[in-house]
């Protein structure tokens, strides 16, 4: 094997959505192993509560997978317990398989979380040794009642304090960190509301529980960061996966390097960037079958919250795609509408969409579709993209599609 790989930026982007399962065709009747082999090669889904069109983590799978039963992920998350929620990208379902990687980030919360003698971490402490009663209340309730919703809990102090980028009752706030520390877990849900109960009366007996040091988790989770990638620099696989808890990526990088684990990678035609590229050994066949014309484009309509490119200077880098969530600017400042749904083509972003699932009268409205400067105008496309509508619709359960006429001309054959 070479030292040095090269390819060209087109191949960097082919690998890239080939990893995230966005090209070739997806399977016929997908099931819980299909669910399962998306997550594994994501690392993580992350949650979202906005249903305006589908919950995040849904539509992510829908993606890949096309028409799932969800049922299926739920049986994943609450009965076979091969699946569980934790802080990955933030928020997220992530594999039980992996549970020894977070097993260590319990462990040591919350110097994973917050960095030691920051003003943050002051206050976590601060927090934390004055609420032990608090701590030991949760937990008491817990251990006699069986699993609880928050709003379950008696709130002692019945007071709302601003801490970082909400205002939490202190319950919420205890329970977020003895879900971080791995005492609590999500077991269930009602509705939106989230279930907890005891990790020790949740976790399946099978489940690992192996002590890895912080190295050790470093040096795989860096690893998987990478694969889900395909091809990236040390600044992309940080903000993968284990997003921003590689404390000595540097270092860890250079190991993996020596171990041949991973090996770096020139991108002939790309543009000019700081840092080293790498690709995981494992990928080295996958990108020579591409660099061979091994390539099954597809059209996907993906989450505003997809893997794919919830890393904003990647994407710009990779692809040459600006994407800004606007749920929280003001309409009047909205450049492409609410809760947009980037259009891949291939390799390549060519438009976004702004879809309201209408459930009261079971209609999927597409509120405006905007096309990239660059984005093909023949008519085959615009079918594509019109079928990719009517799968999400029909995964959605709407009984029809409605357009607006905000729809670009060369379009419109099929989107009206």
């Amino acid at each position: 094997m070479s030292k040095k790989i090269t390819t060209t930026l087109e191949n960097a982007r082919r690998l890239a959505v080939a990893k995230q399962h966005l090209a070739g065709i997806r399977p016929n009747k997908p099931d819980s192993d299909d669910i399962l082999r998306v997550t594994r090669d994501l690392g993580c889904l992350q949650l979202d509560p906005i249903s305006t069109v589908a919950p995040s983590h849904l539509i992510v799978l829908w993606s890949r997978l096309g028409h799932f039963d969800t049922t299926d992920l739920d049986n994943l998350l609450w009965r076979e317990k091969k699946l569980f929620e934790y802080w990955a990208h933030q928020a997220s379902i992530v594999l039980m398989e992996d549970y020894p990687l977070y097993h260590s980030l319990m462990r040591r919360h919350p110097d994973v979380l917050v960095r030691p003698g920051s003003i943050w971490r002051q206050r976590i402490d601060k927090f934390l040794n004055a609420n032990t009663e608090l701590r030991d209340h949760i937990l008491s309730e817990l251990r006699k009642k069986g699993p609880l919703l928050s709003r379950q809990f008696e709130d002692k102090t019945r007071a709302k304090r601003s801490f970082g980028w909400s205002s939490w009752g202190d319950v919420s706030r205890m329970m977020f960190h003895l879900f971080l520390k791995g005492e609590v877990m999500v077991v269930g849900r009602q509705g939106k509301q989230k279930l907890y109960g005891l990790s020790e009366n949740f976790l399946p007996s099978w489940v690992s529980k192996k002590e890895l040091s912080a190295e050790e988790v470093e040096y795989l989770s860096a690893q998987r960061s990478l694969r889900a990638l395909g091809i990236a620099n040390s600044s992309e696989i940080s903000w993968h996966f284990f997003r921003n808890r590689y404390p000595n990526l540097k270092a860890t990088i250079k190991q993996l390097v020596a171990d041949e684990k991973i090996i770096p990678v020139d991108i002939t035609d790309g543009p000019v960037e700081k840092g080293e590229r790498y690709i995981h050994s494992d990928d080295v066949e996958r990108l020579e079958e591409l660099q061979s014309g091994e390539w099954q484009p597809r059209v996907s309509l993906l989450s505003p919250f997809d893997n794919l490119f919830c890393d904003r200077a990647r994407t710009k880098h990779l692809f040459n795609f600006d994407y800004t969530i606007e749920i929280y600017t003001p309409p009047s400042k909205r450049k492409f509408g609410y809760y947009v749904l980037p259009i891949l083509c291939g390799d390549k972003f060519i438009g976004r969409m702004d879809p309201l699932m209408d459930r009261k009268n079971g209609k999927l409205i597409i509120k405006e579709v905007h096309a990239e400067p660059h984005a093909p105008k023949d008519k085959d496309i615009s079918r594509e993209i019109r079928d990719s509508v009517e799968q999400l619709s029909e995964f959605l359960g709407a009984k029809e599609v409605v357009y607006s006429r905000k729809v670009p001309k060369f379009w419109q054959s099929h989107l009206h």
